[in-house]
């Protein structure tokens, strides 16, 4: 037994009691005790700035003090241990945010276990608050018995500010271009706040941290495209010498589990770049409530409010809807897709967007039985003649198209996964047809994520039709205050890059005395179709509607991959265009290619166009042989002329 004293009366208390009041008066500084060992953590501004660069610091020198200064509660822990388990399920019954680093899910987890086990002398889980160690499980379980934890976060408040805003920068939206914003605001020393909130989607999906690339856009779509183009390897291998069974299959399982781990690695990754770049993460609903301040709701309905000096929207779009029965019931989107726990058969994919051909293709690569159903044009946008040439590609490899026809109801007649639906379209001309299907794809469109954040609270203007926002060319809204990068913006281009490079531009500007603007023109892009299209500048049609047919020179060509020939397949189905000014010295306008990896053909020719390159300049380059990206170098057909552009060989 121990007893404790106070104003001269003994109070008699079991030794658990006493324990639990000392590590309190320990935890705020009344005494000390020598274990659990309490230490602060706090690392300068030039600490930070050698951050990793020293041999000599120790993991605990490093990511220890990095996680512990930048989280108010952080609980060092291990996915398999029970103890960790129960105190976070404690942490979340208590409503009290906190921050777990899991040591045996990152590369050097073992090592600072062990620093913490020798130098802290702690089990896990090790649970910091305010950057001090208060203990482990058992201690954690004690103090908030005796009602001590919650005093303890409550009494341990941070020192009344002087400053009018609790942040300099509020980022609402965790993708890319806010990610990339948040960190470089950081780096100027800003006190900086990122709020992120996946809604799930009507089939029940949602995501870390990381935005639409890198869970449901991007990076799945690449990589499911990359297991589509093995399939086509593995028929080409015999024609090289390679002998393959025939009874190859293809494992969605395997596959969708292997691209999710790997996102999952990535949103770690990212969430750790918050915390090394010191800015604060709340996986929160964020909606402005008064023009400087915001309500960021969890998904446990736990309300926050924070006020900042300045907001960035940068919350991206989410897929649409068709508005007929049966399609947020039993329709998914590519939200859905790429961790679908089930192969989804045969299928249905409506739209004619880059996200609709792309996701046909690479379905259509694993094998499966697709269906494309276009309202109208392929690629709206984009050049129309290459347009047309990737939807050829695409029915000569299987796709089939419904053209002109549109869903009007979607109805489930046998459940499972992936069941069975019935479709019932409608032609422009009235005709209906119906065909059933495993899994109705829509990839009509995406709507801008801008509507229910309180924007007409500090006055933001929208356009109402489609909930974009209109910017200046420093990203600045109608409010002074507030700033808005990425696929909500009106009139600009909805790629991951440019998102990211208007984040870091935009935060260079409002913190760092830079003046360079983000140049939305001529930016080179990818559509990942089975046949890879890219593109950098102007489509046929815009040049003609900018410079007038008469004064464009289009020099275009056929040709025929070395890879290709021996197995011998898709013979002069590659094609390569310039657009030229004519009047420009015939500057390139416009540049677009239909090839296996388009995009790293793309990339290189970007730069040239950014430094003005013309038609003259691509002739005096001397080609890279055998490669694609050479028929650049040896254009002569023009389309005006009409000459032959079929490849005969080398």
């Amino acid at each position: 037994m121990g007893n404790s004293v106070k104003k001269g009366k003994v109070v008699i208390a079991n030794e658990n009691q006493v324990k639990s009041l000392r590590l309190y008066k320990a935890a705020v500084g009344d005494q000390d005790v020598r274990k659990p060992q309490i230490r602060s953590y706090k690392i300068d501004e030039k600490e930070l700035r050698t951050y990793g660069t020293k041999k000599e610091r120790s993991p605990l020198d490093t990511n220890i003090q990095q996680f512990i200064c930048s989280n108010e509660v952080v609980i060092f822990s291990k996915t398999t241990c029970e103890n960790c388990a129960k105190v976070k399920d404690h942490f979340d019954e208590l409503n009290i945010p906190y921050f777990a680093v899991e040591l045996d899910l990152i590369n050097n987890g073992q090592s600072l276990e062990k620093e913490l086990m020798e130098t802290m002398e702690t089990a896990l889980p090790s649970v910091f608050v305010k950057e001090k160690l208060i203990g482990d499980y058992s201690d954690i379980v004690q103090l908030t018995k005796e009602g001590l934890f919650q005093k303890l976060l409550e009494g341990k408040e941070d020192k009344p500010k002087e400053d009018r805003y609790d942040y300099d920068l509020i980022v609402i939206g965790g993708g890319s271009g806010g990610l990339a914003a948040s960190k470089e605001a950081a780096n100027y020393g800003k006190k900086v706040l990122v709020l992120d909130y996946v809604t799930p989607s009507p089939s029940g999906t949602t995501w870390g941290l990381g935005g639409t690339c890198v869970n449901v856009g991007c990076i799945p779509k690449k990589l499911m495209h990359q297991a589509a183009l093995l399939r086509q390897a593995l028929k080409d291998s015999s024609k090289y010498g390679w002998k393959i069974e025939d009874n190859v299959e293809h494992n969605w399982d395997v596959m969708t589990d292997s691209i999710q781990n790997y996102i999952g690695s990535l949103n770690w990754n990212y969430r750790l770049g918050l915390v090394q770049n010191k800015v604060k993460y709340e996986n929160g609903y964020g909606e402005f409530v008064e023009p400087h301040k915001i309500k960021s709701t969890n998904r446990k309905g736990k309300v926050k409010f924070f006020t900042a000096e300045k907001f960035l929207i940068a919350t991206g779009e989410r897929p649409r809807y068709l508005g007929i029965p049966g399609d947020k019931e039993y329709c998914i989107t590519s939200d859905d897709l790429f961790s679908l726990p089930y192969c989804p058969g045969k299928t249905l994919v409506v739209g004619a967007s880059y996200v609709a051909l792309e996701c046909a293709g690479f379905l259509a690569g694993l094998g499966l039985d697709v269906t494309v159903m276009v309202r109208s044009i392929l690629l709206r946008g984009f050049d129309q003649q290459m347009a047309e040439k990737i939807g050829e590609h695409m029915e000569e490899h299987g796709v089939k198209f419904i053209k002109h026809f549109v869903p009007t109801k979607i109805e489930q007649i046998e459940a499972g996964t992936p069941g069975k639906l019935k479709v019932t379209s409608q032609s422009t001309d009235g005709t209906e047809i119906t065909e059933e299907y495993n899994t109705v794809l829509l990839a009509i469109g995406r709507d801008a994520c801008t509507r229910t954040i309180g924007l007409d609270i500090p006055g933001v203007k929208i356009n109402e039709k489609t909930g974009k926002i209109p910017v200046n060319d420093e990203e600045q809204t109608n409010v002074p205050h507030v700033y808005a990068i990425g696929d909500v913006l009106e009139g600009k281009l909805e790629l991951t890059p440019v998102a990211i490079q208007a984040g870091r531009l935009l935060a260079r500007r409002l913190y760092g005395n830079s003046t360079l603007k983000c140049d939305y023109i001529n930016v080179p892009t990818t559509v990942f179709t089975p046949l890879e299209y890219g593109a950098c500048g102007l489509s046929e049609e815009n040049a003609i509607l900018k410079y007038g047919e008469e004064n464009i020179e289009v020099y275009h060509s056929y040709f025929w991959p070395l890879e290709w020939t021996v197995p011998s397949r898709d013979n002069n189905k590659c094609y390569a265009k310039v657009i030229c000014n004519i009047k420009d010295n015939e500057r390139v306008v416009g540049f677009h290619v239909l090839a296996p990896n388009a995009g790293e053909i793309t990339q290189g020719f970007a730069a040239a166009i950014k430094c003005g390159v013309t038609k003259e300049q691509l002739d005096c380059t001397i080609g890279i042989h055998p490669v694609c990206a050479e028929i650049f170098t040896t254009l002569s057909v023009t389309k005006r002329s009409g000459g032959d552009i079929m490849q005969a060989g080398c």
